[in-house]
């Protein structure tokens, strides 16, 4: 009876057919890692104009000084950079935004009485002086604030870190304001030449943008506030 024998495949056919299909998974593989860089990056490029809008939306914002009015503390093409975010959480919560006293502030033109032919679009830059219940006195080119912790008055352009060395010229415009639990009182540094609350009146902190944190251009003027 004739035996047949089975024939072992040698080492070299099982060899041969590994090099071929390592190299087909390989560059499947590169195939996938290019097609996934590939949507990331288009996924980037959407998304990073939305998430560009958000933040100067709700987050912070530059913008461009224009005109004479903060001078001498901000000057004509200054570029700052504006801290939103507060008055952002203020309105998700349900609650008022106030700045603090002596804060720069960005606030919206719209709403503002007296003042000319009024902007919606345009924003103003001034020095918050007045707070939420306050009462504002200007007489004899002095500037008085009252209020229930200073019932006899007080100077902030005498007291307050920014008036120091007499930087605040005598404010005109003689007044006498009370301010409701939502308004404040704003003036440019550079009372002379400034269209702000002894013109407008008090503002609604409704119309707050956001505090100013840094001049960033000039660049040998660049400051934190």
């Amino acid at each position: 009876m004739e035996q047949h024998s089975k024939t072992e495949p040698s080492p070299t056919n099982q060899h041969v057919a590994a090099p071929t299909i390592a190299h087909t998974s390989s560059r499947e593989q590169h195939k996938d890692r290019h097609l996934g860089n590939l949507f990331s990056s288009i996924a980037l490029l959407l998304l990073a104009p939305a998430l560009a809008v958000i933040l100067t939306l709700f987050v912070f914002q530059s913008y461009q000084v224009d005109g004479p009015s903060m001078e001498q503390t901000l000057q004509n093409n200054d570029r700052l950079i504006v801290w939103k975010l507060p008055r952002t959480w203020a309105r998700i919560t349900g609650h008022q935004y106030v700045p603090k006293r002596g804060d720069i502030i960005i606030l919206s033109e719209s709403g503002l009485a007296n003042y000319g032919n009024v902007d919606n679009t345009k924003q103003l830059v001034k020095r918050v002086i007045g707070l939420p219940g306050d009462r504002i006195v200007v007489k004899n080119n002095v500037l008085t604030v009252y209020n229930s912790a200073h019932p006899n008055g007080f100077q902030p352009d005498a007291t307050l870190p920014y008036g120091k060395n007499g930087a605040i010229p005598p404010t005109t415009n003689d007044l006498d304001i009370q301010l409701s639990s939502t308004q404040i009182f704003v003036c440019g540094d550079n009372r002379p030449n400034s269209l702000d609350s002894r013109t407008f009146g008090p503002v609604n902190t409704s119309q707050v943008i956001g505090k100013l944190v840094v001049r960033i251009l000039p660049l040998n003027s660049m400051k934190i506030f």
